[in-house]
């Protein structure tokens, strides 16, 4: 296995990483191949800015706190993320990928003030019913210890496989829960405090380039704003798991519930207008 090293930058080494999965989309320097590569990307001494993360819990809607929500290393992790699938050996170009399902364990919150080592490697290559998909695999250690692991399955769709069946079946609207409105503006938010800028979450020109009628929100996002609605009752030592199913407009409404599951809690997210699912998920003690 091979091992780059790469060095924090923020949000600009991002968009520069942008830059080059825009241009793998060419014929001429597209992807190809058909294995993941052995590769290893590390980022040593990834500080937990106290101010990145005050405004990642504001923009997720987060209560203030110096214990980072479990969500919150995927931020930087995601820029190892972008580096591996933008290498010229990664077989797929990357816009366009769909982020379908997102699993954290967590051994004990980071905490502002404090720096993690990240490790990211691609894994799991595997047939879909509509394409190929494969995990972005990241560890986050502190001293000595891994005290984070998220697998991040994304679907590179491939022949004509159309939408699944997750929108056709169980349309009810919740019951009991809460009704949010998903801020116009939650995808230039989210965004700002996480450098992720593809363009189908930031505004409705570039969306409608990559087959959505209007910018849609972060799967992470959501993911996160759903463990903010779970304050109080997800542990610090935990395992989360979400599919993402239909994506979510941006000015939207969506419908959250929660139940008990076993050792754990089940919660979704759905359409307040259709019952249609956006998000599935839970939550358990690890």
């Amino acid at each position: 296995m091979t091992t780059q090293r790469t060095s924090s930058a923020g949000t600009g080494r991002l968009t520069a990483l942008y830059g080059r999965a825009l241009l793998r989309q060419l014929p001429v320097v597209g992807a190809k191949g058909d294995t993941l590569p052995d590769a290893e990307v590390v980022e040593d001494g990834v500080l937990v800015d106290r101010e990145t993360l005050r405004a990642y819990d504001e923009v997720c809607g987060f209560r203030l706190s110096d214990a980072a929500p479990p969500t919150y290393l995927h931020v930087p992790a995601f820029r190892g993320a972008m580096e591996l699938m933008t290498r010229r050996d990664f077989p797929f170009a990357i816009m366009g990928v769909v982020h379908i399902a997102n699993r954290i364990e967590q051994r004990r919150a980071v905490r502002a003030g404090e720096s993690v080592d990240l490790r990211l490697r691609a894994a799991n290559l595997a047939d879909h019913e509509r394409g190929k998909q494969f995990d972005i695999v990241s560890e986050a250690r502190a001293g000595g210890e891994t005290i984070w692991i998220e697998h991040s399955t994304y679907l590179r769709r491939q022949g004509g496989g159309g939408g699944g069946k997750d929108g056709k079946r169980d349309n009810e609207v919740p019951r009991t829960g809460a009704v949010w409105r998903v801020p116009g503006d939650a995808g230039r938010d989210y965004a700002g405090v996480s450098g992720d800028r593809n363009p189908i979450h930031l505004h409705s020109v570039s969306a409608r380039l990559f087959g959505q009628p209007k910018p849609i929100a972060h799967g992470m996002w959501l993911k996160a704003r759903c463990l903010a609605a779970l304050e109080g009752r997800v542990p610090e030592a935990c395992e989360i798991e979400v599919r993402f199913k239909l994506p979510v407009p941006l000015g939207s409404k969506v419908a959250f519930s929660s139940r008990p599951d076993g050792r754990g809690r089940a919660f979704e997210l759905r359409s307040a207008r259709d019952g249609r699912p956006h998000l599935t998920g839970r939550v358990q003690a690890s």
